[in-house]
């Protein structure tokens, strides 16, 4: 591998002010109905219309049309397309698939120099007339659907901290005969000794990058127009700040949402924060584990469940004034956790960032304010006039996740552990109001860990997934189809190409 390029021109969750206070209404969308969404194309003199839509995965895929080309039947009838060319879909002798845009999804891409309208669609099977049942946001509806049909709640509200990496420079090699990667970035403390360019030494140390003002802080100005382009797409922000990790970690905090439009709002801001990042000749990657050493990137999923107006979570009487239910729903998540990872944590990257002592919840527990534990719940504010703030976070997530699937998937393992009434208290997850990695070895041992691989999640799934099928909302071949996407492509391609680090390690015995 070549050297590591000269320098050119980090996050895990700490205090924050996040509060699901004050009940809200939905985003007003620029477009409700089909109608309206030609009228938007029309009144912003949009030349090329484009459509989007989500792999199995997790990665946005789109095709473009001439603006006029669009018309009221477009939203009724589709856009016809390969299935067999995209990850996770359909095979080539059944590959005739159709995307259906969701005309309240209209926005203007910005990142386009053409006068572009962008619509987020799902995919509709047209053998069995039907919404595609291995399409993820098919799936979300679904999830939403099967919540109100329990009866249990009407909304359930998801606020993901997504965390994330800008770099100057990221190059791999997977030659058979040359690999490895070189990861460069301006805040990188390996840059501190620089002679070969004006170095001015603000170098932040690794793990000291929370919240370091200018000119620690390199990326202020950068985040800055991602919140902004974050917010003309209708995706509301609450703040957004540097990370733990050295070299450009970032967090920025989206507004809690419904499962579905926060799925959404997952896509777009993976799309702007990429793009702003590539104007300023800058790369921004999502993979939970890039840099040995310094922090991972996660994404803490906030969630809870309303009913007419009313937040289920809250109780004047329960620990950390969580109802029972809510605490139920921390019980499913718990007992389910091993085979959630598999959606959860999808990568085998994702488990290079489960380790302990890195911030990382492996611990498969529950506690107020403890970060150390899987299932956290925020104690910023408390009382009555803070009811609906009430939630709990789940953090063994990351950013890598596909989030329909993930999100549905909490809420599915959340449902079975209410309809099972399971007490996490009585089944032995807590809680633990200390720190878990400071615990005598003999008590830390009775703490269960999350699994500590994709191969070890998979097997967990192939194990145990009768709740996610409640409903419909998963199926038997969705299942069957991640698993054996995720053996065959990525953990079977990982298992068989040397590591760098074999070398290091072998190659002179």
């Amino acid at each position: 591998m070549t050297s590591r390029p000269r320098r050119r021109s980090a996050l895990k969750s700490r205090p924050q002010i996040r509060v699901f206070a004050e009940e809200r209404s939905d985003h007003v969308p620029p477009a409700t109905a089909g109608k309206t969404a030609l009228d938007f194309i029309k009144k912003r003199g949009i030349k090329i219309v484009d459509f989007k839509f989500i792999d199995l995965p997790g990665m946005w895929q789109h095709t473009s049309v001439p603006a006029n080309q669009v018309d009221e039947g477009t939203f009724t009838a589709g856009i016809g397309f390969d299935g067999s060319s995209i990850r996770g879909f359909q095979e080539i002798q059944e590959s005739d698939m159709v995307l259906l845009p969701d005309p309240k999804s209209v926005r203007l891409d910005t990142f386009c120099n053409i006068p572009t309208a962008s619509f987020v669609c799902s995919v509709f099977d047209p053998r069995e007339q039907a919404a595609y049942s291995r399409d993820p946001r098919n799936l979300a509806v679904r999830a939403q659907e099967y919540l109100r049909k329990t009866g249990i709640a009407d909304t359930a509200y998801f606020g993901p901290e997504l965390e994330f990496y800008i770099f100057d420079h990221i190059s791999f090699d997977i030659a058979p005969y040359q690999m490895g990667f070189a990861i460069d970035s301006e805040e990188g403390h390996w840059n501190s000794g620089d002679t070969e360019t004006p170095n001015a030494g603000y170098a932040l140390r690794p793990k000291e990058g929370y919240f370091p003002v200018q000119p620690s802080d390199k990326h202020m100005d950068i985040r800055s127009e991602m919140v902004l382009g974050l917010q003309e797409w209708g995706v509301d922000v609450e703040m957004h700040h540097h990370e733990v990790g050295t070299a450009g970690q970032t967090e920025i905090d989206m507004r809690y949402d419904t499962l579905l439009q926060m799925c959404d709002s997952v896509m777009i801001y993976k799309y702007i924060t990429r793009n702003v990042a590539r104007r300023h000749g800058k790369t921004v990657t999502f993979m939970p584990k890039p840099l040995f050493g310094d922090n991972g990137s996660g994404m803490h999923v906030h969630q809870s469940l309303w009913k007419a107006g009313k937040n289920l979570f809250y109780s004047t009487a329960g620990y950390a004034e969580l109802s029972q239910l809510a605490l139920y729903y921390i019980g499913g998540l718990l007992t389910h956790i091993d085979s959630l990872m598999a959606f959860c944590a999808p990568t085998t990257n994702s488990y290079k960032r489960l380790v302990p002592h890195y911030e990382a919840p492996v611990n498969v527990a529950f506690s107020k304010g403890n970060r150390s534990a899987a299932v956290r719940v925020p104690i910023f504010f408390t009382g009555a006039k803070f009811a609906k703030a009430k939630r709990i976070e789940f953090r063994p997530p990351d950013p890598s996740a596909n989030p329909y699937l993930a999100f549905s998937a909490m809420l599915m393992a959340g449902l079975d552990g209410i309809k099972r009434k399971i007490d996490p208290t009585k089944a032995g997850f807590g809680p633990i109001d200390k720190n878990i990695y400071d615990l005598p070895e003999r008590e830390a041992r009775k703490i269960k860990s999350v699994p500590g691989s994709l191969d070890a999640s998979l097997t967990a799934l192939e194990d145990d997934h009768g709740y996610l099928l409640e409903g419909g909302v998963f199926s038997r071949d969705l299942i069957e189809t991640w698993i054996g996407y995720k053996r065959t492509k990525e953990l079977q391609e990982v298992r068989i190409r040397p590591h760098p680090y074999e070398f290091y390690l072998y190659h002179d015995l």
